[in-house]
């Protein structure tokens, strides 16, 4: 069944059953500056699933354009993308499990209206109950009356089966409920009837792949905790539109769908036919990251260094150097956006098509731009090919000058048969370091005005905890305000909700982790596109100079624990710190929260 036919027949069957069609929201999001995109297809409905009356009525249904970048270092597996499309139906208080659960079933399986995808393939999962809410038996019988036999229906617990997912860190406020999930058998045998144990190893093995979400919100939390029951009973369904061709097109990944088709083909007519194994990764994140980004430019965005454009800039680059390793001339990343615009082009979305010229002027140009600062960074290692490697000075020059990473260094080199002298780079890169800290003390003072030892202590203690809280809490979490004195660090930060007692355990353990880790401390400083380029934390909408301080926790900056635009000064290693004690969490603010902790 082609895409365009699975898209129809979902807007066609929810519009039958009395749903208001909605239109794609910009993955842009309006007056939410909490989120860069629309992550999710609910997201852009959250005041009417809280009890705004919507005005086209209370049964909705869309096909939402997403885009997160959470996974982007998955990108070139079999189901992970960065832009996708989400298909969902809403019921604000009009219908609940009964209904929900009979459409899921129906459009999955029926084969006039919906997909007609094989009973014998399919399981669903259901919430098997806890101190909050009883075992759902209302879902497992709206299943086993829709046709699911009792045996492939599995319970599962809150950190599966309720939304949001706990996990350890449930501090949500607003509606909350059990949900029912539907996997597919995608083996080309058949698993048949499995134990809960079977069925567990095969979800684990991916033979079995998550297709469609129900989630049943009817009880309200606050900080975490359930307070009662909402007054309209909602439901929120969704299912992933690219996974979801993938298994009724009989693929077993979702670049060989014919969503990719024509992005592909473009792809594959330029490319270098003897690249092998390594270039289906390449591939399939030229395709995904392309497509992303002629979406994005679609929505208003431009590349830049912060925010959307940041993140449309890292996309762009990260497709120039795969489109390279595949082998594709320079200025085909414009090319394969026309094959993009053409696949979602009218009707799908009429302002794809309504932008060409800006998507492809855009895309083009930042291609350019970044070949040219790639090409020098090229020509000066080609310099040193006839000295047989790349000496650590040299490494460090490339990356310092060109902004060109250790790794894009390395990689580089390799392809020319040249060696990379990595500890000397590291050795280099802990002079400078040393060189520039007393050099440009006072233009990166940063605002700490006590240098003293516990002091410099709590000050690199605070980038632990800062990283380890996004771990926990989430990557909406953001430095608000800091204080350091001698006896404690205090830190505000964004975030919605009072932290668990779990939560709070769950940093100290990461920062203790990381202490006993004796990690190296190490701080550059780089031209503040390059510095922001590295993916280092800084406070958005901040003025910074030309040359910025970066302060990074690890071996190296790319895949550092923690890096930051900062002024130091810090330790050199994090043995140094001692042991870590969050004394008090508390609110500030609304959506602020302060933590005060201490070292022993």
């Amino acid at each position: 069944m082609p895409s365009a036919e699975i898209r129809r027949r979902f807007v066609e069957f929810f519009r039958a059953r009395g749903h208001a069609v909605l239109p794609s929201a910009s993955l842009i999001p309006e007056n939410d500056p909490t989120v860069l995109f629309n992550t999710a297809g609910m997201q852009p409905l959250v005041p009417y699933l809280m009890g705004r009356p919507h005005p086209q009525g209370d049964r909705l249904a869309s096909v939402q354009k997403c885009l997160r970048t959470t996974d982007i270092d998955e990108v070139g597996d079999k189901t992970h993308n960065t832009y996708f499309e989400m298909l969902g139906n809403w019921s604000l208080g009009s219908y609940f499990k009964e209904e929900a659960i009979k459409w899921s079933y129906e459009l999955l399986t029926s084969k006039e209206e919906g997909f007609g995808l094989d009973p014998a393939r399919l399981y669903v999962t259901i919430f098997r109950g806890d101190e909050n809410s009883p075992f759902d038996e209302e879902a497992k019988r709206a299943w086993m009356s829709a046709g699911v036999p009792e045996h492939r229906i599995y319970p599962k617990g809150a950190d599966a089966n309720w939304w949001p997912a706990v996990k350890g860190k449930d501090t949500w406020t607003g509606p909350t409920g059990p949900c029912s999930e539907m996997f597919y058998d995608l083996t080309p045998e058949g698993l048949g009837d499995m134990t809960p144990e079977e069925y567990d190893a095969a979800d684990e093995s991916q033979k079995i792949v998550e297709i469609w979400n129900d989630v049943f919100m009817e009880f309200e939390k606050k900080d975490g905790q359930i307070v009662g029951k909402l007054a309209t009973r909602n439901v929120d369904t969704g299912a992933g539109f690219e996974r979801l061709c993938a298994v009724i097109q009989g693929k077993d990944n979702i670049f060989e769908t014919d969503v990719f088709a024509k992005i592909n083909a473009f792809i594959d007519e330029v490319r270098l036919p003897e690249v092998g194994l390594h270039g289906q990764r390449a591939r399939r994140i030229v395709a995904d990251h392309v497509r992303a980004a002629v979406m994005l430019v679609s929505d208003g965005a431009l590349p830049g260094n912060a925010d959307q454009g940041y993140v449309l800039r890292r996309l762009l680059r990260r497709a120039v150097r795969q489109a390279d390793v595949l082998g594709c001339p320079a200025g085909s990343l414009a090319k394969i956006a026309e094959a993009a615009i053409d696949s979602y082009a009218a009707p799908i979305y009429p302002e794809v098509a309504a932008t060409r010229a800006r998507i492809l002027e855009i895309i083009g140009g930042e291609e350019e731009k970044f070949r040219r600062a790639l090409d020098r960074a090229v020509r000066e290692l080609e310099r040193h090919v006839a000295s047989g490697g790349i000496t650590g000075e040299v490494a460090f020059d490339l990356y310092q000058s060109y902004g060109l990473p250790i790794e894009l260094t390395a990689e580089l080199a390799h392809e020319r048969g040249l060696p990379v002298d990595l500890e000397g780079y590291r050795t280099r890169l802990e002079a400078h370091e040393e060189a520039s800290r007393a050099g440009a003390a006072a233009k990166f003072k940063g605002g700490l005005g006590d240098t003293s030892e516990m002091s410099v202590r709590y000050h690199t203690a605070t980038h632990l905890m800062h990283q380890a809280l996004r771990d926990v809490l989430g990557d909406h979490v953001q430095q608000k305000g800091s204080n350091i004195t001698p006896e404690r660090l205090r830190f505000d930060f964004a975030h919605p909700a009072k932290m668990t007692d779990e939560e709070k355990s769950r940093v100290e353990e990461i920062v203790n982790e990381k202490i006993a880790a004796a990690l190296p401390v190490t701080r550059v400083v780089l031209p503040k596109p390059q510095a922001e380029a590295t993916g280092a934390l800084h406070l958005f909408g901040d003025k910074y100079g030309d040359d910025v301080s970066v302060y990074y926790i690890g071996s190296q900056i790319a895949d550092a624990y923690s890096k930051e635009f900062c002024g130091g000064p810090h330790v050199a290693n994090t043995s140094e710190l001692g042991v870590f004690k969050i004394q008090k969490e508390e609110a500030v603010a609304q959506g602020v929260r302060r933590i005060k902790a201490t070292l022993s």
